[in-house]
């Protein structure tokens, strides 16, 4: 199974890994799934960073290489597919995550409810 992590689960894998339950865990192991994470969490993290709301101390394109996380681009598509998205979160980073998780046919891992509220498989 392909696992698209939200922005925070690629943190809390990186700082404090004893947030992601078992479950989660064991998906994020398990040699069978393709953990991928949002072009667009790439761009959150160095935005944040960039007006200094989080401290970013690692490179993370780097660190994907190395936890082998593929990095799935956000893709002309996607961002037409943005327009029929229905409004359950307002946040821009987050429905750009959740529409490539519709596009791309992927489970969606993520700890915000609101996801919830899209059609897509969350984790």
């Amino acid at each position: 199974m392909k696992i698209l992590i939200d922005t925070h689960i690629f943190l809390w894998m990186l700082s404090c890994p004893e947030k992601i339950n078992d479950k989660r865990r064991y998906e994020l192991e398990s040699p069978a799934n393709e953990v991928l994470l949002s072009a667009m969490s790439i761009a959150e993290l160095m935005i944040k960073s960039s007006i200094g709301k989080i401290n970013i101390e690692f490179d993370p394109l780097e660190m994907t290489r190395k936890m082998q996380i593929e990095v799935l681009d956000f893709s002309g598509t996607h961002a037409m597919a943005l327009g029929k998205l229905p409004f359950h979160h307002k946040d821009p980073f987050d429905r750009m995550i959740i529409v490539q998780a519709l596009v791309n046919k992927v489970a969606l891992m993520s700890d915000d409810s609101k996801f919830l509220k899209y059609n897509c498989k969350i984790i």
